[in-house]
């Protein structure tokens, strides 16, 4: 599922930013549903900025986003990932494939509030070795 590669430092800073400019997206919507998301797609992100960081790249194959949230929980050395991350991508893969879901206001602001939290762990994760965000 991943292959070996050596990422510059200003790809990894890309995208980590890239999941930022996603998170400002979640953040600014009022729609629940676009919230819920850009909130998903910023944890993938986050996730592959973390491997990139680990010389991790990922392949497109099926179950690659299982992969990419196992990799940023055990990286990051947080089971919550794990456990949010795949109930999220759940209900993403029904919204896609199952005629949809509804997405409450509440879930939209918990997924914001806990999404936001692990911008900062994988920032500080980022820094360890070099300082650039």
């Amino acid at each position: 599922m991943f292959e070996k590669f050596k990422f510059t430092e200003k790809q990894i800073k890309n995208y980590y930013k890239s999941a930022v400019k996603d998170f400002k997206i979640a953040y600014q919507s009022d729609i629940p549903e676009v919230t819920f998301k850009f909130c998903y797609d910023v944890l993938l992100k986050l996730a592959i900025a973390v491997c990139a960081k680990n010389n991790l790249r990922v392949k497109a194959r099926k179950g690659h986003h299982i992969e990419l949230i196992k990799k940023l929980s055990d990286f990051l050395n947080d089971r919550d990932i794990m456990v949010i991350g795949n109930e999220m991508r759940s209900k993403r893969n029904w919204d896609l494939y199952s005629g949809g879901i509804i997405i409450s206001e509440k879930e939209a602001k918990e997924y914001r509030k806990w999404i936001k939290a692990i911008i900062l762990k994988v920032k500080d994760y980022l820094n360890k070795n070099f300082r650039f965000l």
